[in-house]
């Protein structure tokens, strides 16, 4: 362990402003004589105690319950030392003060979480669980970070590590004796391996990319020309009068930005101004400001007039590979059958003024985002989790085509290395001081 690590560190395991209870969380070498210290005594270990605590000049600073873990039994794998008092800001930030005093250090944002990563108390995977579980955004999302904290995601990339090692062992064995000519095509063995890997891969990567959406959301950008709806249309889907309506054009001449939430799916809806040629200066800079959004966008909901003669293909370049919904509202006027075309499902039919063909749109969001409501089998991912397993199913991939093409056997084995290594990044198992320094700098400070 690198040794800042042996520091004692100190922290409020609270939220900063008032309450009825502040949390202050001590770990490290000197936990037990930093409670010793100030509170004349260290408590019985997992038992809470009533208990005054003192500065080093013996003032009373408050009085609480004392907690005592004893390493490695412990959240951060040493002892930790916890004081639940009043919630006051002066109050637990006094108490801080007195530790820092007696010789803690302050601890940087996500530094317990990364004891207990360093310590092998967690892995990468559940540590990040930790901070995704806080900023849920739907009760879908938490139930989904809990079991990530829980080990089912890391489990099921240890399981497709250790199908790899299985099928590596078993390649590197044949290499081993160079004398007997191996057809490694013909070994139904292998190839029922190489099988079973291939299924393991396009299930994990179904299931983060699920993760993914769930942690982080979907973001849909609303553009169309002036005055086909758009506004009404986020007003709709959010429940409320976000946006203002007027029948005149170019009203949104700026980003407005609603979340909603479609059966545990968290979704934010931008609003832009109207795409048209020859606005005026304000409008002008909307408009440079909805392109913007556009490359950022996870979807788009391209809205059109269907009451209007010149309806039809998109006349705005969608940047990237980026999906696109196209609706056609105002059917309350031209009298169309709300809900997909037969043609092309991913063009709708809808009215934002009577609410027609809205929910088809929103299980079309559903598909477009590629999520399904898992229940109880559903874990959050992060986009470094979708890279890293991304990379690993390439270098699998490309060590098949080698076997396939030329019998490699050798850059079969050297692609499945490279395919383990980068399964490692996941849990953590193989991880760079600056990935570890990246991921943890984004928790809260106490956690």
């Amino acid at each position: 362990m690198p040794e800042y690590a042996r520091d004692t560190i100190v922290a409020a395991a609270t939220p900063p402003g008032k309450g009825g209870i502040g949390i202050v969380r001590m770990s490290g070498d000197d936990a037990s004589w930093l409670a010793l210290a100030m509170l004349g005594k260290v408590p019985q270990p997992r038992l809470a105690t009533c208990a005054t605590i003192r500065n080093r000049n013996g003032d009373e600073l408050d009085s609480g319950i004392a907690l005592y873990f004893p390493g490695p039994a412990s959240y951060t794998g040493e002892s930790v030392f916890e004081f639940h008092g009043h919630g006051g800001p002066v109050v637990v930030a006094s108490v801080i003060d007195a530790a820092v005093e007696l010789g803690a250090r302050r601890a940087e944002p996500g530094e317990f979480s990364k004891r207990a990563f360093l310590n092998g108390k967690l892995d990468l995977v559940q540590a990040e669980a930790i901070a995704d579980l806080i900023d849920s955004g739907t009760s879908q999302a938490a139930r989904a970070a809990l079991r990530s904290l829980s080990g089912s995601f890391s489990h099921a990339v240890e399981n497709l590590q250790q199908q790899l090692v299985n099928l590596r062992l078993h390649v590197e064995a044949a290499i081993d004796f160079p004398e007997e000519e191996i057809d490694f095509l013909s070994d139904q063995d292998l190839l029922r391996k190489i099988e079973a890997c291939a299924e393991a891969f396009a299930k994990l990567r179904r299931e983060v990319n699920i993760g993914r959406v769930l942690r982080d959301g979907l973001q849909l950008v609303i553009v169309g020309k002036p005055n086909v709806g758009k506004s009404s249309l986020l007003n709709l889907l959010s429940g409320q009068e976000t946006a203002i309506v007027t029948e005149v054009a170019g009203t949104t001449r700026d980003i407005i930005r609603e979340r909603i939430e479609i059966d545990g799916l968290a979704v934010e809806l931008v609003d832009t101004a109207g795409l048209r040629d020859d606005p005026d200066r304000i409008e002008a800079e909307g408009i440079r400001r909805a392109r913007e959004a556009l490359k950022h966008a996870d979807g788009v909901l391209w809205i059109q007039d269907a009451s209007a003669p010149e309806a039809g293909e998109l006349d705005e370049e969608i940047p990237g590979e980026i999906p696109v919904i196209i609706l056609r509202n105002k059917i309350d006027v031209t009298g169309d059958t709300p809900g997909p075309l037969k043609e092309n499902p991913t063009t709708l039919n809808v009215s934002a003024r009577t609410g027609a063909g809205i929910d088809d749109l929103r299980e079309t969001i559903r598909q477009l985002a590629g999520y399904q409501d898992l229940g109880e089998g559903a874990f959050t991912a992060r986009r470094r989790h979708v890279d890293a397993i991304v990379m690993a199913a390439d270098h699998f991939q490309r060590g098949l085509e080698a076997l396939e093409k030329n019998a490699a056997g050798e850059l079969l084995a050297e692609d499945l290395r490279l395919s383990h290594e980068a399964l490692g990044e996941v849990t953590g198992s193989l991880t760079s001081d600056d990935l570890l320094g990246r991921i943890f700098s984004e928790f809260c400070i106490g956690k």
